[in-house]
C-alpha cells in the first residue's frame, strides 16, 4: 500500500498541488494559504487516483470512456485490490474530507475549489 500511495502522490496529487499552490502564488497568497493549498492538492489528488481505481473495477467501458477492468487485467496494483473496494471508498472519503479542511483558511473564498473536490468525489467516469 506504501508504494501504490507513492506512486499515486507523484501523479495526480503532484499535478494538482503544483496547480493550485501556483495559482495561489499568482493571487499573492499568504504562507498560510500556500501552505493549506499544498495540503489540499496533496489530498484531492489522492483522492482522484482512488476514485479512479474504484471506477476501474465498478463502472462500464461504456460508462467509463475508456476499458474498464484494464488494471486488474495486467495486475496492477490498486487501492481495491490491495484494502478491497469498501475500505477503498473509506479512504476516498477520508482524504476528500481532508482536502475541504485545507480550504478552511480561505473561509469560503475557494469556492471553485470545494466545487471541484465535490465533482472529483461523485464522478462515475
Amino acid at each position: 500500500r506504501a508504494q501504490l500511495r507513492y506512486i499515486h502522490e507523484r501523479k495526480t496529487s503532484a499535478l494538482l498541488t503544483c496547480s493550485v499552490k501556483l495559482g495561489g502564488m499568482s493571487a499573492n497568497c499568504t504562507p498560510r494559504q500556500l501552505e493549506a493549498l499544498t495540503d489540499f492538492g496533496y489530498h484531492v489528488g489522492l483522492a482522484f487516483q482512488v476514485i479512479d481505481d474504484i471506477l476501474d473495477v465498478t463502472q462500464s467501458s461504456e460508462q467509463l470512456g475508456k476499458t474498464a477492468g484494464k488494471d486488474e487485467a495486467v495486475q496492477k496494483a490498486t487501492y481495491p485490490s490491495i484494502v478491497g473496494l469498501k475500505k477503498s471508498r473509506k479512504i476516498a472519503a477520508e482524504l476528500t474530507s481532508k482536502a475541504y479542511q485545507a480550504l478552511k483558511p480561505f473561509r469560503g473564498k475557494a469556492v471553485a475549489l470545494e466545487a471541484l473536490t465535490d465533482y472529483l468525489l461523485k464522478r462515475d467516469h
